[in-house]
């Protein structure tokens, strides 16, 4: 560069940028190499070839937890942030310096994904924060261990190799994991111990933990499952049932799975199977004694052994309560009598009956109430079909409406009864193996047909004969009315009382009064039905068929009267 007697501003300018490497090259924003000149207190005195000299805390020369090891005339890197500052001093950083150069390095290591050494120093939201030689990651508390950590104080500010999961230079952000680390390493060490394992062998081990469906066993170095289904014969709910933690235990490797590296154990394949033999021990139709170990929706299971359970089916747990929790008819640790349905030692089941083990109600209602008894009871219930009503022996019987009342409709015959009264009715059928008891009511009334013996009281009646009848009963709807002095009731409805309206209204009757009336029919029970509007009809069509017709000229008056001076004269 020329120079001149007289040096202008821009001359100094420039000369200052070549002292300081060159306008484009100069020292602020990078990475320089200085010497340590003085040690003073905590701060170290480093030389980069300015006319200042920079103060770095020690600390920026040491690892987390660790001393700085740094001495006069060491050699170090820096970051230089400003030239000068307003006191005239240089501005540097070793942390920075330690960051760019880890960064270059850390990039390097992930496009290989190699490991990096770190150390854990702090604790974050959601996990912890590691120093990797400068750079500092984040490491999630699911990528601490394999198994959940509590106390993360051991591992801290312990060098320890990491694996980097994620990296933005950009935005400054490391994701790193330890987990990767020792599931590799115990791949490894898991592949080599495994090959040494084989199916059948039988092996001690020390249980490590303890989970509600099983615990994991140590073989040295690998970890097996022992289910609880696996523990024993007999029922387990829980594993500390049979064992605990830090046990020393003999399991049977019942499967290797070489590929997920996975093994299960089996203690209760070392003990003898108490299911060998177990049809012929248990014939179907054996009466036994257990002890119920366990109840569920759909049924309690039976301890008959050690060993060997049954399931009582809510369906086989009672005759007469139906639809009901198996909890609201045995209890656990209950010993109960019990029927053996089925057994299947292939799939390891027995069918158990608790209801069989007792008498059956409908049997022995159907030996004590013959069809035809008489028997009082409670209407339990009204359906749209029928009554039920409650029997001794625990047990429930219908009436089906039609067999509640004569004369009317079901459905007018279902609210003559409600729920609570005491009714009498008669057994008509059992069906034991239905659990079925068909009552009636209406067959109880004077003059009914008979139950079981055919329409006996009617079979002297004939479909369109005369008969003199005698009311029975006032209705609003028609008469009970019974043929002859002891002969089958039947029912005349309002309107079979006469042809007019007016000899329609049953209040005209009163009980005790006798009239004739033609049978005009016979119901499912063979209980007669009876019409005086019917009779009328019929003794006018004779009247006309005997004392004149359509042609004759005579009036219907006139007929009918013929007629009746011919009946006096009879």
């Amino acid at each position: 560069m020329a120079t001149t007697a007289f040096p202008t501003r821009d001359d100094f300018a420039a000369m200052l940028d070549e002292s300081l490497g060159g306008a484009d090259g100069g020292f602020e924003g990078r990475v320089v190499k200085g010497t340590v000149t003085a040690i003073e207190n905590d701060l170290a005195v480093i030389d980069i070839g300015l006319k200042s000299e920079g103060r770095v805390p020690l600390r920026e020369f040491a690892m987390p937890g660790q001393k700085a090891d740094l001495n006069v005339g060491d050699e170090v890197e820096v970051y230089v942030d400003r030239v000068e500052n307003a006191n005239g001093e240089t501005m540097l950083s070793r942390d920075r310096a330690r960051r760019e150069a880890a960064w270059d390095r850390l990039e390097q290591e992930f496009n290989k994904e190699a490991r990096v050494e770190g150390v854990i120093f702090g604790r974050v939201k959601g996990g912890f924060t590691v120093d990797l030689g400068g750079a500092v990651a984040f490491l999630p508390g699911s990528q601490v261990d394999i198994r959940p950590v509590r106390d993360v104080g051991p591992l801290m500010d312990l060098p320890q190799p990491f694996q980097i999961l994620k990296m933005d230079r950009r935005r400054g952000n490391i994701v790193v994991s330890r987990r990767a680390i020792l599931e590799e390493t115990r791949a490894e060490q898991r592949s080599g111990l495994i090959q040494n394992l084989e199916e059948g062998q039988i092996i001690e081990g020390a249980v490590k933990n303890i989970t509600d469906y099983g615990a994991f066993v140590d073989l040295g170095g690998i970890d097996g499952l022992l289910h609880v289904t696996d523990m024993s014969y007999k029922r387990v709910n829980h594993p500390s049932e049979v064992i605990n933690i830090g046990d020393t235990v003999k399991v049977q490797i019942i499967r290797i799975n070489r590929d997920t590296q996975r093994i299960s154990l089996g203690m209760k394949q070392l003990e003898s199977d108490p299911w060998e033999g177990v049809a012929a021990k248990y014939p179907v139709g054996a009466k036994l004694k257990g002890t119920v170990t366990n109840i569920t929706d759909y049924g309690a299971f039976v301890e008959l052994e050690p060993g060997i359970e049954g399931l009582v089916h809510v369906s086989e747990m009672s005759w007469v309560k139906k639809n009901v929790h198996p909890g609201k008819i045995v209890s656990t640790s209950q010993e109960v009598d019990v029927i053996v349905l089925e057994v299947d030692s292939d799939k390891r089941r027995i069918s158990l009956g608790l209801k069989q083990a007792q008498s059956n109600p409908w049997g022995a209602f159907a030996e004590t109430h013959p069809v035809g008894s008489v028997v009082e009871g409670e209407v339990k219930n009204a359906t749209e079909f029928g009554l039920f009503v409650g029997l001794p022996g625990d047990v429930d019987g219908m009436v089906h409406m039609s067999d509640i009342a004569w004369g009317i409709s079901g459905e007018e015959a279902l609210h003559l009864h409600r729920k609570g009264e005491a009714v009498q009715v008669i057994v008509l059928d059992v069906d034991v193996e239905k659990e079925r008891i068909s009552l009636g009511i209406k067959q109880l009334e004077k003059g009914a047909p008979a139950v079981g013996g055919g329409a006996a009281a009617s079979s002297s009646l004939k479909k369109n004969e005369t008969v003199t009848v005698t009311v029975l009963e006032v209705r609003d709807n028609g008469l009970e009315v019974q043929a002859g002095d002891d002969g089958a009731t039947g029912f005349i409805k309002r309107a079979d009382l006469g042809r007019d309206r007016d000899e329609q209204r049953a209040e005209r009757y009163q009980v005790g009064q006798k009239f004739d009336a033609l049978v005009i029919g016979f119901d499912r029970s063979k209980k007669p039905s009876f019409s005086v509007k019917a009779l009328q009809i019929a003794e006018e069509k004779q009247a006309v068929a005997q004392y004149g017709s359509s042609d004759s000229g005579a009036s219907l008056g006139d007929i009918l009267g013929e007629a009746l001076k011919a009946g006096k004269k009879d």
